[in-house]
Formats: structure tokens, sequence, C-alpha cells
């Protein structure tokens, strides 16, 4: 990791705090709709530990945050989890699942193999996933929080009156990007949530207890080859990939964390909490969105989660499971909505912008000093235009079609690469025509020879 900028960004991010708190730590709270209905689940089936949960994920809020100086998110690993829920994990086996991952990931970025990656996926391929991680992410609030909902169910304060008063105070901040809405809706939800639960689901001072958890063989085994080596493309391509280009295209400005960084990152918050039955988290592109939506502008609106997810998992801990369990999903799920929307934006910058496009522009030795190594944006005829759109939602259709990133993946790389094959047979062609050039002007000059 380069922490020769670490000075820059903690100078940015003070300079955040000052100049907008309520904007940073509401930007904090927008991957909220991403994390809470996962590790509420995983807290209940008794897979991780809640409060080594916090304290761990919190800690790597803080880091992150240091570290990288942009609002990048400590989210659950989705693969994991969902695999997690269905068969009801054990601790141990969600746990080697988030090993063999982190494993894997480590070895790639040590390796350099990780920034080899970045370099030969095209850029169509790596808007498409995260025009796909956007458009999965609205699929799943309508289908998993908003469209169970009834007009009075479940209940008086989670139902869609209350989604439609939330979606129209999102439409409201449209043209007010700085309100806190992230901030006034959690706090919304907390207040709903006592309502529903009753005080008597207020949390209780718990002290945190951290407990040692060693997987056996069977538990490994289980949690390797059924979670954790399909957790590899999502942690891969949208974790790692697709965040380092998401940060260049929202924060131009500071330093863009490289993909061995964020690797480095990702393999180090598993191989360490993961010990202490921590849920398996990594970085993703749809909490960076997120909390950009939300008003995050630096490593600080993190920090601040960061402390704040401590101080619960180290008093509170496991109380706080039931007054959690019933938080609204009218309100996360248009949370998430706004979180997908957010990323799937991204794709509009592919034809115009996108960083494989501009290239350095080269002037005389006389030109003015300052002109030397500028550079431009480079133009693109109207086939082009139309073959990387067509490449990127090729990415999409597989991503969405078989909810899994690796086929999107490998749909958007075969359609890169047949609209790149008849360039490619050219320029074999050409060289097999030099080489047999060659060879006949190497035979004529010698039957000229005396």
């Amino acid at each position: 990791m380069d922490f020769s900028n670490i000075r820059r960004l903690h100078l940015n991010n003070v300079a955040a705090v000052r100049k907008s708190p309520i904007s940073e730590i509401s930007g904090s709270l927008g991957d909220l709709g991403t994390l809470l209905p996962l590790m509420i689940a995983l807290a209940i089936n008794n897979s991780i530990s809640l409060s080594s949960t916090l304290v761990f994920s919190g800690l790597w809020n803080i880091l992150t945050g240091v570290i990288f100086g942009i609002p990048l998110p400590v989210q659950p690993m989705k693969a994991i989890a969902a695999v997690a829920l269905a068969r009801k994990f054990s601790p141990g086996e969600i746990v080697s699942a988030g090993f063999t991952t982190s494993g894997v990931v480590f070895i790639f970025s040590v390796t350099g193999l990780l920034q080899w990656f970045a370099r030969a996926i095209p850029t169509p391929v790596v808007k498409g996933i995260q025009v796909g991680a956007g458009l999965s992410l609205v699929i799943s609030a309508g289908t998993g929080l908003l469209q169970p909902l009834g007009w009075t169910v479940p209940n008086a304060a989670d139902n869609l009156i209350w989604s439609i008063l939330a979606f129209l105070a999102l439409l409201s901040t449209q043209r007010f990007p700085r309100a806190p809405y992230a901030l006034l809706v959690f706090l919304v939800g907390l207040v709903l949530s006592i309502f529903i639960a009753g005080l008597d689901s207020l949390p209780s001072f718990m002290l945190w207890r951290p407990q040692i958890y060693l997987p056996s063989w069977a538990e490994f085994e289980t949690g390797a080859l059924d979670a954790g080596l399909g957790q590899i493309p999502l942690t891969t391509l949208n974790s790692i990939i697709a965040v380092s280009y998401l940060s260049a295209d929202l924060f131009p400005e500071l330093p863009t964390p490289e993909v061995t960084s964020i690797g480095i990152s990702v393999s180090l918050m598993n191989l360490i909490g993961g010990w202490f039955g921590s849920m398996p988290v990594c970085h993703g592109s749809g909490g960076l969105a997120a909390q950009y939506r939300f008003g995050a502008r630096s490593g600080a609106s993190i920090i601040i989660l960061g402390l704040f997810k401590i101080l619960l998992g180290l008093f509170f801990g496991e109380s706080l499971v039931r007054l959690l369990t019933v938080y609204p999903k009218s309100l996360l799920g248009i949370m998430v909505l706004a979180a997908g929307l957010e990323l799937a934006k991204v794709g509009e910058g592919l034809n115009h912008g996108a960083r494989d496009l501009w290239e350095t522009a080269e002037y005389g030795t006389n030109s003015h000093p300052a002109l030397d190594n500028h550079q431009r944006h480079r133009e693109l005829t109207d086939e082009e235009r139309v073959q990387r759109w067509t490449v990127m939602f090729m990415t999409v259709g597989g991503l969405l079609a078989f909810k899994n990133d690796g086929v999107g993946f490998i749909a958007g790389m075969l359609c890169h690469w047949v609209y790149r094959s008849p360039r490619l047979w050219g320029v074999l062609l050409d060289w097999r025509r030099s080489g047999r050039r060659s060879t006949t002007t190497g035979a004529e000059q010698e039957h000229l020879l005396p």
C-alpha cells in the first residue's frame, strides 16, 4: 500500500469534515441498505458474531478512511452470505469461506496478477460489471425489500406508505444533493423500530467478549468449496477492479487506490477478523456509489462510521439484534434503490471520459514545456461507440440473467474478442506477408551473389 499520500489524505479528510460535517455523517450511512439486512440475517442464523463483526468492520472502516482517504465501504461478501443463509452455515464454515476467498485474492495481489488482470480487462467490460451491480441492487431492492410490502402490512410503521414518503424525499434531494437524506432516514428508521418492537427491545449493556473460532477440516472444506470459490470472481471484479475504476471517476482530484492495495486490504480484513467470527467483508463499488450519493466526499465519513460501530460492538453487541431485526424494510429498500441507480450511472461515461480514451498528445520540441505529455481525449467513430455499448450491455445482460459476475465477465469478454478478431486477423496476415517478403528478398539477394 502507498503510505506516502496519507498526510495529504488526512488534510483532505479534516477539510471535508469542517466544511460539511452533516453530509459526511449522512454519507457514511449510505451503505446501510446492503449491510444491515445481511448482517442481521447472519447474526440471527448464528453464523457470525455480531459484536465481533461490528468491532472489526469498524476498525477496517477507520483504517480504510485513513489509508485511502475516500468513503470506501466495508460491506458483506454477498455470495458467501447468500450461501450461508440458504444452508445455515456454522461460524466455522462461513469463516472458512472468507479465508478461502481472501487467501486467493492475497496471492493474486502479491504476485502482480491483479494488476495484469486489471490491465487486460477492457473498460466496457468493467463498466458493464459496475452497471450490472447497480441494476442488481435495484432489482434486489424491489423484489427482496419493497415488493412484499402492502399498504398496511407488515405493520403501521413499515409499509408502502413509508416507502412512498421515503421515495418522495429522495426525489427532493435531486435539487438539494447536500441534504443529509441517509442520516434522516436512519434516525426515522430507529424511531420506527422502537415503535414496532417496544421499549423492551432497546439494547442493553453487554461488554464484548471475543471468542476464537477454529474451523474443523470438514467445516473448512464445506465453506471453501460451497461458498468461498464462488465469491472469488465477485470480489476480484466488483470489489477490487471496479472499485479502483469508480474511485478515479468520483474522486479525480485524489490518488486512486491501486488494485493491489485494495486486494491486500480485502485479504487482511478477513484473514484477521475471521478468527473472531467476524462476517466476511470486502470493499464494493455499490457501497462506494451509495456513500457518495448521500454526501460522503472523504475518508472522514467512514472513520466516523467506524468509531460508531466499535462503540456499539464493544458495549452492546448481541443485544442489538432484536432492534435491528425490525428495522423498516420500506426505508432500507429506497436506500438500496438509490445506491443502485447511482452506481448504474457510471455507464454514461463509457464513450466520453473513460480512462482508456485518454492518450498522450505529443508536441514538438519547441512547444511550451507545460504542454508536453498533455492528455487529450480520443474521439470515437460511430462504429466504435456502438461496439463499446454492445460489449458493456452484453456484460450487464450476462450478469443479470445468471446473477453471477463471472458469467457477465465471460459474456462481455467474448463479445469484445469477436469485435477485435478481424483486427487481430489483419495484424496476423500482415505479419505473415512481411515474413514472406523478407524470405523472398533474402533468396533474391542470395541468387544475385557472384
